[in-house]
Formats: structure tokens, C-alpha cells, sequence
């Protein structure tokens, strides 16, 4: 097993920022597992299944190939062979995700994926139940909690950005209602694993929170 930290947290939080700049400056490999809900969503879009579809889902499940390559210091995602990096950050997937995300046989799918990921190289995981599902025993937990309203102004910020409509309001309706449905949902509930080191990102600034999370990694790092 290589060394692996593991970063939950909320929509919005920042942990993708965070996670990709750590991982940078300590030579982990950045893995974002919500890309791989994503991807699982807008196949089974692609392929007119519902959420509610479940045989259909697991024939989808059969077929897909996921994959995450670090191009350039650029991660991008590909779906069955294709880019779809920026497909799977648009509306109607950031509508869904949590629906398809909350099923079972996709969590059974994803799950062995990210494992294994881990087991061959030194990484950098981000998630909602990755110190609680994924890798409960990971070197090091982190748990980046941020006020829900500064999380919808970032998003806002980050989708402007990107050239991505989107309001304030339909941004927080659509964060609170994920994280409603992630916290609620039978299977891998979103839930803050106890012995998690909790980092509160609302009045600190990116610099800020890398440096936190750098601290924590070296000093889990002298110790082993």
C-alpha cells in the first residue's frame, strides 16, 4: 500500500483545489473520486438510464472505462476513451450526480476502483466517504468543512471562470440539496469519519489551508 491521505469534505469546500496544490508540492498523485460519479452519470445520461433504472445502471456499469491522467499537470478525465474533463462539470450533471452516486451497485463499482488506486502509489484522494469507505485506515484524514454560503460563492466564482452560468441562489439551492441527499442516503452516508483531523476553510485562504494540510502530512510522515 503506498501512502495515502485522505481529504471528505462537503460540495464547494475547496478540496479540489486544495488536494491538487498538495499533492504538487508532495509528489502525490491527485485523485478526484467525484469525477468517477460524474462519469457513471452522464453515461447512464448518454444511454437514456434514470437513476431509478437499476438493471439498466448495472448494464452501463458493465461497459464503462474510466480513467484519470495527469496531462500536463492538468488532471483529465475520459470516459470509454473520450475527454470528458469538462462535459461532466455542467448543471445537469452537478443535478444528478448525487442521485446515481447514492445507488448501491455504483458505489460497489467505484469503490474497488479507488482502492486499488492506492495500492501501488503515494496519493492524494478527495471525496465525501473516502476516510470512511474507501480507505478508513489512511495514513492521514482530513475532513474540509466550509459555511454553506461561502461554499456557493466560491462555486459561483469557479463556474465564472470556467464560463459556466450559473447564480448564487441556484448554486446554494443545488449544494444544500446534494448534501441533503449525500447525508442521508443508505449506502456510504456523507459523514465525517471521528478520528479525522477537521480543518474550517470559510476565513482562511487557500495558502492557508495547503499549509495546514502540508503540516499535518509531515508530521504523519516523521513519525512512520
Amino acid at each position: 500500500m503506498g501512502f495515502v491521505v485522505a481529504v471528505d469534505g462537503p460540495a464547494g469546500s475547496g478540496k479540489g483545489t486544495i488536494t491538487k496544490l498538495v499533492g504538487e508540492k508532495r509528489n502525490l498523485v491527485y485523485i478526484d473520486t467525484g469525477a468517477m460519479y460524474r462519469c457513471v452519470t452522464l453515461d447512464c445520461i448518454n444511454n437514456n438510464v434514470s437513476y431509478t433504472d437499476i438493471p439498466g445502471i448495472e448494464k452501463v456499469l458493465e461497459k464503462i472505462s474510466i480513467e484519470l491522467k495527469n496531462e500536463n499537470g492538468i488532471q483529465k478525465v475520459y470516459l470509454n476513451g473520450k475527454d470528458v474533463s469538462e462535459e461532466i462539470r455542467k448543471k445537469y450533471i452537478d443535478d444528478d450526480v448525487s442521485e446515481y452516486a447514492a445507488i448501491k451497485q455504483v458505489r460497489d463499482k467505484i469503490t474497488p476502483m479507488q482502492q486499488e488506486m492506492g495500492k501501488k502509489q503515494d496519493i492524494i484522494m478527495e471525496g465525501r466517504d473516502i476516510c470512511t469507505v474507501v480507505f478508513p485506515n489512511a495514513d492521514v484524514k482530513i475532513f474540509l468543512d466550509c459555511s454553506v454560503e461561502e461554499r456557493a460563492r466560491r462555486r459561483v466564482l469557479q463556474n465564472q471562470l470556467k464560463g459556466i452560468e450559473s447564480t448564487y441562489e441556484e448554486v446554494l439551492e443545488n449544494i444544500v440539496g446534494r448534501e441533503k441527499l449525500n447525508s442521508t442516503r443508505d449506502i456510504a452516508p456523507f459523514v465525517r469519519a471521528e478520528d479525522a483531523i477537521l480543518i474550517d476553510s470559510t476565513n482562511m485562504t487557500i495558502e492557508e489551508v495547503v499549509d495546514r494540510v502540508l503540516e499535518i502530512i509531515d508530521e504523519k510522515r516523521k513519525q512512520n
